[in-house]
């Protein structure tokens, strides 16, 4: 198969605009209201995680249609900063206790990432032929942005990457639940598998702290460019004000529902202005690489049971090559621990972030065709 040519970087840097143009709000309203519309009816037909995987599937199938769908960086950014506030409240002093068992899972993380990377790098250039640029970037388990922004500042197709590493989390966020109830005899808790209490139930002042969070989280962690920063920093910020007994809520039923659905609507506005057969391509490439890094998931998080007696399932869920706020939304939806499973992806973003493109240079002592 020939190799694939690089393609402008200029639709990855827009995205990266918090304040879109007003001419690309219809589109966004459009994905949000086709988003909220699959949420309702996932919810109505009791799929497990219904706000985002229906939202993403309503929205996917949009975009291969021809739908004008959008999504805005902002957007998708303050939806995510909602993840990581709720992911916060799930820190207690009883997690601090455990922490030091999680140390030797963290550290394999590195196994898991070189041999996931290596695997998939082989699938990608032998056999769908993909450009050395290209492969490495959309073989890394994790970091979309990130990857998107190097593989294209490098000479890759930023738009194959883009695809491959999207389809990856569709696929994982779309089999995972299934594979919980169907395999591990495991369901969504709380019903529709939204937590949190009531919009009408919490407090004012625990929803100005809880907002408060969030943003002071958020713009210290940018302000630093740390990876993930929409996630991470909202998340540790708002552990901390959980820890120190500042508060004890979560962010309302209502609020979560809306953010998994704006999360869905983005991954599937990934696949917008692409034609189908781009699209289907990508999505084979992606399948065969998932099913690669799914595999040696399972082998990892089975040896690390027997070895630490942590647990398959919360294993499975914090390698899972998803991404850190899709599969936090799973383990809290499954009743898994979501300290461990988030703690862990976000080691796993930070290694490949920070690890991957020295590497790649080291490795093929390529420099960058423009700036990153």
């Amino acid at each position: 198969m020939p190799e694939t040519t690089a393609k402008p970087a200029r639709r990855f840097r827009d995205r990266r605009s918090l304040l879109p143009p007003l001419q690309r709000w219809p589109a966004i309203l459009l994905a949000l209201i086709l988003g909220s519309a699959g949420g309702w009816l996932a919810s109505s037909i009791n799929l497990p995680l219904p706000w985002m995987i229906g939202s993403m599937l309503a929205t996917t199938i949009a975009s291969m249609v021809g739908a004008p769908i959008a999504m805005a960086a902002g957007l998708r950014t303050l939806m995510v900063m909602v993840l990581g506030v709720m992911l916060g409240s799930g820190f207690t002093p009883e997690i601090l206790a455990v922490l030091g068992e999680w140390t030797a899972s963290l550290l394999c993380m590195a196994l898991y990432i070189l041999l996931g990377t290596g695997a998939c790098y082989y699938f990608f250039r032998r056999l769908c032929g993909y450009d050395r640029v290209t492969a490495y970037f959309a073989a890394t388990p994790g970091g979309l942005n990130e990857m998107v922004l190097m593989g294209t500042a490098y000479g890759g197709d930023g738009r194959l990457i883009s695809l491959v590493h999207s389809a990856r989390i569709l696929v994982v966020v779309l089999t995972i639940p299934f594979a919980f109830r169907w395999f591990l005899d495991v369901s969504p808790t709380g019903g529709v598998g939204v937590p949190g209490p009531s919009l009408v139930d919490t407090n004012a002042i625990d929803l100005v702290i809880l907002a408060a969070t969030g943003l002071l989280g958020w713009l210290a962690a940018h302000a630093i460019k740390m990876p993930a920063a929409s996630i991470v920093g909202p998340m540790l910020a708002s552990a901390a004000v959980h820890l120190a007994g500042v508060t004890s809520e979560a962010p309302p039923a209502e609020i979560v529902a809306a953010a998994q659905v704006g999360v869905g609507a983005a991954i599937g506005a990934r696949f917008a202005n692409t034609s189908v057969a781009f699209i289907l391509k990508a999505l084979r490439d992606s399948l065969g690489a998932t099913l690669i890094l799914v595999l040696i998931t399972l082998i990892f998080a089975g040896a690390l049971d027997l070895w630490l007696g942590i647990g398959f399932g919360p294993l499975v869920l914090a390698y899972a090559p998803g991404g850190l706020a899709e599969m936090s939304l799973i383990a809290i939806a499954l009743g898994s621990d979501a300290a461990l499973v988030a703690t862990h992806h976000i080691v796993r973003i930070i290694m490949i972030v920070v690890l991957a493109t020295p590497a790649f240079a080291r490795l093929t002592g390529r420099k960058p065709k423009e700036a990153i």
